[in-house]
């Protein structure tokens, strides 16, 4: 069995969040300005057993064309531009985001209440391109086995907002139980007010390098909630 919720956007939902990563680069350290934001569109496939028990997570990442570009450029792939890989260009360019530094969370929080459930790394990585645009997998397990599925909440953040993610491509659920899947955008516009009214209250003198701007990430991301019933 597998439910799909929708996989598009609305462009309203879309524009601001481009805006807000140009407003914050503006804060950005120059170390920082020299990297491009990356935006990234995300699905997820949710893997639950037959005790409604979610096992597993396999994640999608669409890079945009610009960062895709980058990388095809600097890994020498795609030589002829055309958008499409070789089988053996797929299997070099496998894993090129699966290389986590310790203690890194795969910019994805799994909560059940106030609990943060742990996954493993990325397992099972695989990589391609769609319309000049790289789209990787990987498979994230739940560290322990299994959690039950009855009331979790599922988001793609990366907490400084360095990267933006979208969840625009389809989330589902595959296993024998009857899930039920809600999405819950943010307020964008609300969101946005705030943080510049936040950066009004800067003068030329605020210093990036000693002090925190505010992690904004998990206030622009989408909030996927699963629900299995137990059997």
């Amino acid at each position: 069995m597998c439910i799909r919720i929708a996989d598009t956007c609305r462009a309203s939902y879309l524009r601001p969040m481009r805006w807000l990563v140009f407003l914050l680069s503006c804060l950005l350290p120059v170390s920082a300005q020299s990297h491009p934001h990356v935006f990234i569109d995300t699905g997820l496939e949710f893997i639950v057993d037959d005790a409604g028990n979610l096992t597993h997570v396999r994640v999608t990442w669409a890079y945009d064309e610009f960062y895709s570009l980058l990388v095809l450029e600097d890994m020498r792939l795609d030589q002829d531009g055309d958008g499409v890989l070789a089988e053996s260009e797929e299997q070099f360019l496998s894993g090129f985001d699966a290389q986590w530094v310790e203690g890194y969370n795969g910019d994805l929080v799994i909560r059940m209440g106030d609990t943060v459930i742990p996954l493993s790394g990325p397992l099972e990585p695989h990589a391609t391109t769609e319309d000049a645009r790289i789209v990787t997998t990987h498979l994230r397990a739940v560290e322990g086995g299994s959690v039950p599925a009855s009331a979790l909440s599922i988001k793609a953040f990366d907490e400084s907002f360095y990267t933006a993610y979208e969840v625009t491509r389809p989330v589902t659920v595959s296993g024998s139980v009857d899930c039920q899947i809600e999405r819950s955008d943010p307020d964008i516009d609300a969101e946005l007010a705030q943080m510049q009214a936040f950066l009004r209250t800067l003068d030329a003198d605020y210093d990036l390098e000693e002090n925190d701007i505010p992690m904004v990430g998990e206030k622009f991301a989408t909030e996927i909630r699963l629900s299995c019933p137990a059997t």
